[in-house]
């Protein structure tokens, strides 16, 4: 099997990486770098090219998908360190509060 061969990837996985690379390219991401970005989240939830059915294989992890909207994005770099360091002294105190 070539490297690049999607064949032991199951329809699901092949549509989870279509749906994340329409996301990059709509943010103006090269559609090579699309399409590469978007196969390497799939393998790292799911492990890579799986074949289906109950219960096979470890279980999927999503975290890469949540990554994206923490890093932040223009918005934020624009804004002045002082104060991107207040709104997150600000959430601290707050999330310290909801612990408590």
């Amino acid at each position: 099997m070539p490297r690049g061969d999607k064949s032991s990837y199951t329809d699901k996985q092949k549509r989870k990486a279509e749906h994340i690379e329409e996301g990059y390219e709509a943010r103006g991401v090269d559609d090579k770098e699309a399409e590469r970005r978007a196969w390497a989240t799939v393998n790292k939830e799911t492990h890579g090219g799986k074949k289906s059915g109950s219960g096979r294989g470890a279980k999927e992890d999503h975290s890469p998908s949540r990554k994206g909207g923490k890093l932040g994005g223009k918005a934020s770099a624009n804004r002045p360190a002082a104060e991107r360091s207040r709104s997150a002294k600000k959430a601290a105190r707050t999330r310290k509060r909801r612990a408590a």
